[in-house]
Order: C-alpha cells, then structure tokens, then sequence
C-alpha cells in the first residue's frame, strides 16, 4: 500500500485555510488507478483486524475501499477540494458489488467527488470509488464525508433512534488500540482515530472507531454473496474502548452501545 504521509501532511496544511460550504467549488476529475493487484499479507492482515477469515477465494466486500482510499485522500488533500481534511468524519457508506472479486485480479480504480450536500451539522462531499476488471464496473461505492462547521441555512433534525432493536448476537469488547490497528491495514491515519489526544482536537473526549471498521466487523459475521448491496450508516462515534453489542436480523444488522446505536446497515442481494 503506497505512503499516505505526504498527503496527509498537504491536507493538514491547507486544513486551516479551508472555509467550508455547500455551494462551494470541487473538483470535477477523476483520479485512475489502473494495474492494480493485490498485496496478499496486506489483504490478510487486514481480514484478521476486522474479523473476516483468510485465505477465501474472494475478498471482503469492503476491502476496495481500501484500495481506493489513497486516490480518494489525493483529492481530498488537494487545495481545490473545499473541505478540511483534518476531522473530517465517514458518515455513510453505499457499496454495489456486481460480482465476487478475486484476491489474484487486476483492477483498474477510478475516485471522484460527485457532490457537496448539506447536513445539519456543516456540509458532507459525496465520494464515489469504482473498480473494474477490463470494461466491466464490477464493484462502486458513494460514500459520505462531513466537515463539521457552523450552518446559517435551517436544517432536518437528528435522526431518530426510536425503532424496535435488532436481537444482539454478541457482545464485542473494543480495545483502545482499535483505530491505531485499523489505520495500519487501511491507511487511514485521521487523527480523530489514533489517540485521545489528537481526538480531543477535533472534540472527541477519545479517540474514536473508523467507521469503515466497524461495518467490515459487522460485514464479517454476515453470509458473503458474489453480488450484493450494503447500505450502512454511522450513526454515533464509538469511543474507544468500548463494549458493543452487535445484532442482526436477515439482511439488515446494527451496532449498539448500551441505548447509544452507533451503526445500522443492511445487505441485500444485487440483481445484476
């Protein structure tokens, strides 16, 4: 997995200079990766952090996000995207995947940023990752980064926790180490994951879960299919450690802390 050092030092450099909006300019292009292959000890690693078994003959639904994340964080690092870098937080996730992708494939990537939306708590950027294998699209993902910022323009509430909870299947306990783990296989090194303290910065009391992490970890223990649709949701950072409970009932599966619900996805088969 290439560094993502220097653009992570670019992106908290143009941080401060960033004034975030809705109605802002982005950029339009895509960035094409092609040629890519898999790095089999990284893609092992990575299924043992996040609890998938290793050595399948497909890889787990959402390891393409990994391997698009370093073009994703070129664009959002650059001085024309309009958001910070720095405390940007992962609030949801779409992913299609057509067909079953094999560990042995090559793969071309393409990221954009589709769109700038408003939320009730500043402006999120809509990224869309797409992976193919020759002219097929067999695997895409929007997913939504928030900038949190003061907003002027009236807003939709808070979504509502009030609905009937899923049966708990386990009870997971979440070391404090979990983001740093996770950032190691990922490449995702936001500072709000790694430490109390560099969280605090961005006013979390500790540091908190990758998103991303926390729907493989729920993903793992689901039925893999070859083409299938998740929807996922963050719906409240998990402060680390924390104890989680995780339940699930056919295709739909959530992620709960005591009253606190942190997550809800669904899966469902992709008719292709």
């Amino acid at each position: 997995m290439p560094s993502l050092l220097p653009a992570l030092l670019r992106g908290a450099l143009l941080s401060p200079l960033k004034r975030p909006r809705p109605d802002a300019g982005f950029p339009r292009t895509s960035l094409v990766l092609p040629g890519v292959r898999i790095d089999l000890e990284q893609l092992a690693a990575y299924e043992r952090v996040c609890g998938f078994p290793t050595g399948v003959d497909a890889l787990p639904v959402t390891y393409p996000h990994v391997l698009g994340f370093p073009l994703a964080m070129r664009i959002m690092a650059g001085r024309e995207f309009p958001l910070p870098l720095l405390g940007l937080v992962h609030t949801s996730i779409e992913i299609d995947q057509r067909a079953a992708l094999s560990p042995e494939g090559e793969y071309e990537l393409a990221v954009r940023v589709r769109e700038l939306v408003p939320h009730r708590r500043g402006t999120e950027a809509v990224v869309v990752t797409e992976v193919r294998t020759g002219d097929r699209l067999v695997w895409e993902s929007a997913s939504t980064y928030l900038a949190r910022h003061r907003t002027s323009a009236p807003a939709e509430g808070p979504p509502s926790d009030a609905r009937v909870p899923l049966p708990a299947l386990a009870e997971w306990r979440l070391a404090e180490d979990v983001g740093r783990r996770y950032a190691v296989v990922s490449g995702d090194r936001n500072p709000i994951h790694l430490h109390p303290l560099t969280a605090r910065l961005f006013g979390f009391p500790r540091a908190i879960a990758h998103g991303m992490w926390t729907v493989a970890r729920c993903l793992a223990e689901q039925p893999a299919g070859a083409a299938v649709r998740v929807r996922a949701q963050f719906r409240a950072p998990v402060l680390l450690p924390a104890a989680v409970t995780y339940a699930a009932d056919g295709g739909r599966f959530e992620l709960r802390g005591g009253e606190r619900l942190h997550l809800t996805g669904e899966t469902r088969r992709l008719i292709v």
